[in-house]
């Protein structure tokens, strides 16, 4: 074989040899960024992805959770506020329940009332009690409308000339109050210490009867005899009791 051929086989063998060193390098590489390729879109979809996506769920989950406590915290103070609206009207109606009750129905006033001792025979105070016996007096509505009474009245007794007065003073009995239909009738006591004796005694001869948070009176005549005077008594035995 000549130089020239021996030279010519070398320069093939070299290039097959570099071709195929090339084509190796390039296999490899495609190799390479195909396992780069194939380990970086399964994080991206899976993992990267996922935590994304949970954290935009929680944020939005907190944010949800955060606005819902605001709607509900507004509701409360909303709430709150409605509360503070009807107890700011509260003292407005018992302000008009010095003319009302504060359950729309307004309190009994003296023109609306009509007073009378009871007389009947299980009525009428006991003249030989040997301390304190009672009498009664009957309010009743006679106003078209209901209205509502309830604890003390104001008794004064006076004489015939109206010149000697005595105010009783009140039990420490407790009262509630009553609501009375037109034509209903509701009463309160009067403990008195009669006497037949011709000393120390004081002869009513009317009762001046005030409502309770009225000023104004209705004045019934006084059925029965004398009293015990003790108009400057501490704890007199003749007083008034609440209505009901």
């Amino acid at each position: 074989m000549s130089a020239n051929t021996t030279a010519r086989t070398v320069r093939r063998r070299s290039l097959r040899i570099a071709v195929a060193a090339l084509t190796a390098a390039a296999g490899l590489t495609l190799t390479a960024c195909s396992g780069s390729d194939a380990n970086t879109e399964p994080a991206g979809q899976s993992d990267a992805g996922t935590a994304v996506e949970s954290s935009g769920t929680g944020s939005s989950a907190k944010e949800q959770g955060s606005g819902a406590q605001t709607e509900s915290g507004g509701k409360a103070d909303a709430k709150t506020d409605a509360k503070a609206g009807a107890a700011a009207k509260k003292p407005g109606t018992n302000a008009a329940g010095s003319g009302g009750s504060g359950s729309g129905v307004d309190r009994c006033h003296t023109s609306g009332l009509k007073a009378a001792f009871a007389t009947g025979e299980d009525a009428a105070p006991d003249p030989n009690a040997g301390g304190s016996t009672t009498t009664s007096v009957v309010l009743t509505n006679k106003g078209s409308r209901t209205c509502k009474i309830g604890g003390f009245p104001g008794v004064d007794l006076k004489s015939e000339n109206g010149g000697e007065r005595w105010s009783l003073t009140r039990s420490s009995a407790k009262h509630g109050s009553i609501t009375l239909a037109p034509g209903d009738s509701t009463d309160f006591t009067i403990n008195v210490a009669l006497t037949k004796e011709e000393e120390g005694f004081y002869q009513p001869a009317f009762a001046d009867i005030t409502p309770p948070n009225e000023t104004k009176s209705l004045t019934i005549k006084w059925p029965w005899g004398t009293l015990v005077d003790q108009r400057s008594a501490t704890h007199p035995a003749t007083f008034v009791n609440p209505i009901g």
